[in-house]
């Protein structure tokens, strides 16, 4: 059963905001009052048509206990309260995923990092492919992907990159691709055809804003120093690359890709937060999951997630036993979301389950 009071206050507050915008309000209420509204409209429009589902079945069912309806008009009645009921059951199952909690960091953005497994050059390779394939899918979905730091392998690809994407709804969809990617295929510089073997690792972290976490200044060690790699003259002669360690954690990063040591600070500062933030928010995770049974993984980095055959043109998610055999697709981003849609269909009915039992 549907929370009826619940849903009557949704509505009742969806008017109120209405109504209030209609008066010409201007500055950070106009702002906060139109993101509420933009976040009710949906749910609204499915309580209203539920209720008018409700309506249209509650009529068909008074109908039928007419007993002067002829046969033809029973038999129809009969079929349009039979759609209605299922009409009722679609619409009560898409309010009720939406009234789930939501996770207050799926509507932002989202920093992106990539790292070199285990299968030497071939896994740095396969970091880069994977990184374009992320890269992508951002463009399909209108959302900006700005480097942040990058580290090449020796053959091409990376050893390690990390991106920020920003755009609506980013976290939402990509915070199921953390873990453990394997590639399955035959390296170019293989003479006898065998296939290899080897992996990259995925982290996709929330982008913390100033409220989300706190950074005493006295916590930090902030080092500048030369920095390494490709970069002309200009890397023997400044000082612009950033390290900056928290002290608490001992969490470090490091980034040296701009020639701007003050943009350097920024981008390690924005990096620092959001793996701070990121690892609170894995102890809260880890402490819910302890007390439910089904989720969509563990959300340990380390654990295998997916495999990319490209043998056999075939993609498998192990979290769900889902495979595709469409792997050019899916490792351009075009079919990417027919994998990520599964993962949060299967978070949803985990969360519902979850609440059921309650």
């Amino acid at each position: 059963m549907l929370p009826v009071e619940k849903l009557d206050l949704i509505q009742r507050r969806h008017d109120e905001i209405s109504a209030k915008l209609a008066e010409g309000i201007s500055g950070q209420e106009f702002v906060a009052l139109s993101r509420e509204l933009a976040e009710l409209d949906a749910l609204v429009v499915l309580i209203k048509d539920w209720r008018n589902a409700q309506t249209d079945f509650d009529g068909l069912q008074s109908m039928l206990t007419d007993t002067s309806l002829d046969a033809e008009m029973r038999e129809m009645a009969e079929a349009e309260k039979i759609e209605a009921s299922n009409i009722i059951a679609s619409l009560e199952q898409k309010i009720r995923v939406a009234l789930l909690p939501r996770d207050a960091a799926d509507e932002g953005g989202a920093i992106l990092e990539l790292r070199a497994g285990t299968g030497g050059d071939e896994a740095s390779l396969f970091a880069g492919d994977l990184y374009r394939m992320y890269q992508r899918y951002a463009d399909l979905h209108g959302w900006k992907m700005e480097l942040v730091s990058a580290s090449e392998g020796t053959a091409g690809g990376f050893k390690e990159i990390i991106a920020q994407i920003n755009g609506r709804g980013v976290f939402a969809k990509l915070k199921f691709e953390s873990g453990v990617h394997r590639v399955q295929r035959v390296p170019t510089t293989e003479t006898q055809g065998r296939i290899h073997t080897s992996a990259a690792t995925v982290a996709v972290l929330p982008e913390a804003s100033d409220v989300d976490i706190e950074i005493n200044e006295s916590d930090l060690k902030i080092d500048t120093m030369r920095a390494q790699g490709a970069g002309g003259q200009h890397v023997n002669k400044t000082e612009s690359a950033i390290r900056i360690t928290h002290v608490p954690t001992n969490t470090i990063v490091f980034v040296q890709d701009e020639r701007s040591q003050h943009k350097n600070r920024a981008r390690a500062m924005m990096l620092l937060k959001s793996r701070l933030y990121d690892s609170q928010r894995q102890k809260l995770d880890a402490e819910r999951a302890a007390n439910r049974k089904a989720q969509v993984g563990s959300g340990d980095r380390s654990e295998r997630i997916r495999t990319y055959n490209f043998p056999q043109g075939r993609v498998t998610d192990h979290r769900i036993n889902l495979t595709l055999y469409k792997l050019d697709k899916v490792i351009t981003g075009e079919a990417l979301d027919e994998i990520i849609e599964p993962l949060i269909t299967e978070h949803q009915a985990a969360q519902l389950a979850a609440s059921d039992s309650l």
